[in-house]
């Protein structure tokens, strides 16, 4: 098998993950290239660590240029997506669009217009394989919505808590710190290495983060019941990565066994998931440039809660890896194709 793939917003982090990784991939041959306002340039002068690409000149973001190809990762600010994903629909219907965007994650148009501001562009099978039944609905999709970065974190983190019922679904608490690539490319003086270095920093304070739709979508989903969340996340003084710290209330009568078995259960036989024996906890380095999630969990019995901390890398699990290895399902192929990336350490 070989692949046409295209990539739109390779300029920013995000595309320019996805592009990394498709270097690695056996059955991929890169087709279009696109941006919008760097339309024009060499990618090698925006992205000079992906030397096989570095000649390699940008083309402008229209449904046209992405036309014709098997795939089409649209990495593109929120918001912009779903007008390129209709006209592809038109001009490719043969074609595989993963949307790395948040225009196509939330099923409550009522949510996306308050969290984003603009008119609902529709729902897509949600690319999160490990979730329960998500499998089968991205096998054989044709347009699938790539998760957050947190929602990908707090959800794999809560999500076999809530499957097992043995979470309450009223009092869930996050608080999660990520690098500064989560915040894109965009010049914003908050995020100048002066104010970033040495320095952490709350924001989207008090339920107004943009995640948080999507976050209780999946618990709620995972749960049968709705399940209200305090998301609360922090910047932190790295490039990337993402450490998420979720709490829940247990239900009454529940063995602290049965709260690990949960997760044991839920995560054993998964490839990219890992909860770490009792005793170790997660640190952000283990998973740089990997597709992996690494979680650690403890039951605190005085408070009656379960704590959960989880690590990903937010460009590669949060983002692009997640989006590749939904195109591997939704093509038929090994899930693991071209994500055979281990952490980075030192």
């Amino acid at each position: 098998m070989s692949l046409t793939v295209a990539v739109s917003g390779a300029s920013g982090y995000a595309g320019g993950e996805v592009l990394r990784l498709l270097l690695s991939h056996p059955e991929v041959e890169i087709g279009a290239i696109t941006a919008h306002s760097n339309a024009g340039e060499r990618l090698g002068a925006l992205q000079p660590h992906l030397h096989a690409l570095a000649d390699r000149i940008l083309q402008e973001t229209t449904a046209e240029v992405l036309a014709g190809h098997d795939v089409v990762f649209l990495a593109l600010p929120h918001g912009t997506s779903g007008a390129i994903a209709a006209e592809l629909e038109l001009l490719s219907p043969g074609t595989l669009v993963i949307d790395a965007g948040a225009d196509h994650r939330l099923q409550s148009p009522q949510a996306w217009e308050r969290f984003y501001g603009s008119d609902h562009a529709g729902t897509w099978p949600y690319g999160l394989p490990e979730l329960p039944g998500q499998r089968a609905e991205i096998a054989g999709a044709s347009r699938i919505a790539v998760p957050g970065c947190y929602p990908t974190t707090c959800l794999l983190a809560l999500a076999p808590g809530f499957s097992a019922g043995v979470l309450e679904p009223d009092d869930v608490v996050i608080v999660a710190a990520t690098g500064t690539s989560g915040a894109g490319k965009s010049l914003k003086p908050h995020l100048l290495g002066s104010e970033i270095m040495g320095s952490m920093s709350p924001y989207g304070v008090g339920g107004g983060h943009r995640h948080t739709p999507e976050i209780e979508q999946g618990l709620t989903q995972a749960a049968g019941e709705p399940v209200t969340v305090s998301f609360t996340p922090t910047l932190a003084p790295m490039p990337r990565g993402i450490l998420a710290t979720a709490t829940a209330r247990l239900k009454p009568g529940v063995d602290p066994t049965e709260v690990r078995a949960a997760w044991e259960r839920a995560y054993g036989e998964e490839r990219f998931v890992h909860l770490l024996p009792e005793g170790q906890w997660p640190t952000t380095q283990s998973v740089l440039g990997s597709n992996h999630v690494v979680m650690q969990l403890a039951v605190d019995a005085h408070a009656g809660r379960v704590i959960i901390t989880a690590v990903l890398d937010n460009l590669t699990k949060g983002t692009a890896g997640g989006a590749i290895q939904s195109m591997n399902l939704a093509l038929g192929l090994a899930e693991e194709t071209g994500l055979t990336q281990q952490g980075i350490a030192p």
